[in-house]
């Protein structure tokens, strides 16, 4: 069957559920458009945890099944999610307030392994996610777009990440989205003591 063609409109809501519409965005999703056409932005919460890390999972088997050796299934688990949740923010994006979860991503205010330490002028997005069976195209773009807005709401100004050294092709992806390639830190430490190269990249807000 050919895909349908969706809308899909970005909304911020407080913790109350309500929401308000940002923009459009054009989406293809494979098999038909989900019901209930809104991507709704929430603050994840200790209930999320699962969901974060099935995400998360998925995300890494569709990196594997192309070629990409970057994530790996497993490696992240809840007790990952739970120590974001209270050491920064973790945001969900859904299908309406109560369809599907679409992806996610978190936001840190301080990265010392990357960017070792620096004054309180920025916000580092990390694991920004898509589930890319359900989520229209485009969502990973609306995504960061909406943790930018969230950084410059909190003040600051520049919005910060890193990207692996060796994959090129995610390192465009932001350079089209407005990011300047600022350096590279040679040996971030991952988990298990693990170091590996990673692009430094920014954008001013």
């Amino acid at each position: 069957m050919a895909p349908d063609l969706c809308r899909a409109m970005a909304a911020e809501v407080d913790g109350r559920g309500r929401g308000e519409v940002s923009r459009r965005v054009e989406g293809v999703v494979d098999g038909g458009c989900p019901s209930g056409g809104v991507v709704v932005h929430r603050r994840a919460g200790e209930a999320d945890v699962g969901t974060l890390v099935a995400l998360r999972d998925g995300a890494a088997r569709w990196q594997l099944a192309r070629g990409i050796d970057q994530w790996k299934p497993g490696e992240m688990g809840e007790e990952h999610f739970r120590r974001r949740l209270v050491e920064g923010e973790v945001w969900l994006a859904s299908l309406g307030e109560k369809g599907p979860v679409v992806g996610a991503w978190e936001l840190w205010w301080e990265d010392p392994g990357a960017w070792g330490e620096q004054p309180p002028v920025s916000g580092y997005v990390h694991r920004l996610m898509v589930d890319r069976e359900l989520a229209p195209r485009g969502t990973g773009r609306l995504l960061l777009e909406r943790a930018e807005r969230r950084i410059a709401a909190a003040g600051r100004e520049l919005c910060r990440l890193d990207c692996v050294a060796h994959n090129p092709r995610l390192r465009e992806y932001y350079v089209a989205a407005g990011y300047t390639v600022v350096g590279e830190q040679p040996a971030k430490q991952g988990k298990g003591g693990k170091s590996y190269a990673v692009t430094l990249l920014e954008k001013r807000l």
